[in-house]
């Protein structure tokens, strides 16, 4: 097991216990929890694989990405009262997925020969676009468009991978860097409260 594997499974726990955990808060039963778990972990990666023509998503190809969301949604669901004292420790799993998620997008978009800007904005795609879907089915204001450093660090780390790849670096190691530039400015964002500014 790859490295950047082991990171993208980390990643699909924690994006599925925030979704799960919304559902949790908004009084949802358990379909609804579940709904909310599996459409916050794979729902970006699979718009993404959608409108780059590579089919079928990779959840269905690798049924992993299905069945770790719902265990892990299932897991909240049952033990909800005790995961205030683990919600810190989330938001950094969450930053890991994050930026983990942004580089799979990026570089599987450039393997599919689009262009700079649309890498990048596959790889805000496969990060975010989950976390919108939640948000939504939740009634909340997505989180991308609140003052949080979130899809500001994914376009980030998605422009300094077509830069890196576009200069000659090497795979892993583009990745690499790319994906800890994004965990450590969303983990820099929420130690210091970082935001956006916002019209006033």
């Amino acid at each position: 097991m790859n490295l950047l594997y082991l990171l993208d499974l980390i990643g699909t726990i924690a994006f599925a216990a925030s979704g799960a955990l919304a559902g949790v808060r908004r009084g949802m039963d358990l379909f609804g929890v579940l709904v909310l778990g599996m459409v916050t972990a794979i729902g970006g990666g699979t718009l993404r694989d959608l409108l780059l023509g590579d089919l079928p998503p990779f959840c269905l190809r690798n049924e992993t990405y299905l069945w770790l969301p719902v265990a892990t949604a299932l897991l909240v669901f049952i033990s909800h009262r005790f995961l205030p004292k683990i919600e810190q420790p989330l938001l950094y799993l969450d930053a890991v997925g994050l930026g983990t998620f942004v580089v799979i997008g990026t570089g599987k978009a450039i393997a599919f020969q689009t262009g700079p800007l649309g890498a990048v904005l596959m790889g805000v795609m496969t990060g975010t676009a989950g976390g919108v879907i939640r948000d939504v089915l939740s009634n909340e204001i997505p989180l991308i468009m609140r003052r949080e450093i979130y899809a500001s660090a994914c376009i980030l780390g998605g422009g300094l991978l077509v830069m890196l790849r576009h200069l000659g670096m090497t795979e892993n190691l583009s990745l690499l860097l790319s994906a800890t530039s994004v965990i450590l400015l969303r983990l820099m964002a929420i130690r210091y409260n970082w935001s956006l500014p916002k019209a006033t």
